[in-house]
């Protein structure tokens, strides 16, 4: 098998046959550039050694459906509507959300949960990261009721601007699988440049610092807690556009998790 593949436009075989396996890890395109795709904890633990990268962030959860949101996460019937309403528009949404007691226990027994959670335990719940990625999270989750877990693909705290040559040597060099789709990446944002198209997806906090769900909002200048940009990205507009139409208060706080 050849490590580097051009994306064949459908799901790509080889990264469903290699995250099926025992440890695997791919570099995968989205709408933000490339991540690392993992589904278990040993890929998990390559990812972290890969990146060099600190464990005190959420981990990503990639669903390539709603219905696998609503078997793995809390949420309440108002912020089940928002990815709603973004899974319609294609809008690119990740929020943190604590799981249900029956998501977690479809997590690989292997240890995968402490590296997929925080503190808190909570993760970030992603939809609509792009067709490369999201066919590949749809297939192992349907067919393989296996999970699809993400890092953005190149050395912590720099970014790869949607260009495959960035991921870095060492991601490179230990990576099974890269699919190629700079053009794809490309086209998400086509009036954008390397240096000024966003590198990453807005994150929404939805929990306490407890990491409880927030309430449902019934009322005007409802109390803390509240729905939380915490991290600004693609499509932040149209994202601020419909929270604004959906809650009756929000904040934004850029950075506020770390």
């Amino acid at each position: 098998m050849n490590k580097h593949i051009n994306w064949n436009g459908n799901v790509q075989p080889e990264a469903v046959e290699i995250l099926t396996g025992a440890g695997g890890m791919i570099v995968s395109p989205t709408k933000v550039g490339y991540i690392i795709m993992t589904s278990d904890k040993a890929g998990l633990e390559r990812k972290f050694t890969a990146k060099q990268r600190k464990r005190n962030k959420p981990g990503v959860v990639l669903c390539g459906s709603l219905e696998e949101l609503d078997e793995l996460a809390e949420m309440t019937p108002t912020i089940r509507k928002m990815y709603q309403e973004h899974w319609d528009q294609d809008i690119l949404l990740g929020c943190i959300l604590p799981w249900k007691a029956s998501g977690k226990e479809k997590l690989p027994a292997d240890g995968s949960q402490e590296l997929m959670m925080d503190r808190r335990e909570t993760s970030c719940f992603v939809i609509k990261f792009g067709k490369p990625s999201e066919m590949i999270a749809k297939e192992l989750w349907e067919k393989e009721g296996q999970f699809a877990f993400a890092s953005s693909a190149n050395p912590s705290g720099r970014g790869n601007k949607g260009k495959v040559k960035n991921i870095g040597d060492r991601i490179e060099s230990q990576a099974d699988l890269i699919i190629e789709a700079d053009d794809y990446v490309a086209s998400i944002q086509p009036n954008e440049t390397e240096q000024t198209r966003y590198e990453q997806g807005v994150m929404v906090s939805m929990v306490d610092e407890q990491g409880k769900l927030i309430s449902e909002q019934v009322q005007a200048m409802e109390k803390q807690p509240v729905p939380v940009v915490i991290r600004k990205g693609l499509d932040v507009d149209k994202i601020m556009k419909i929270m604004s139409d959906l809650f009756w208060s929000w904040d934004y706080r850029q950075g506020a998790y770390y």
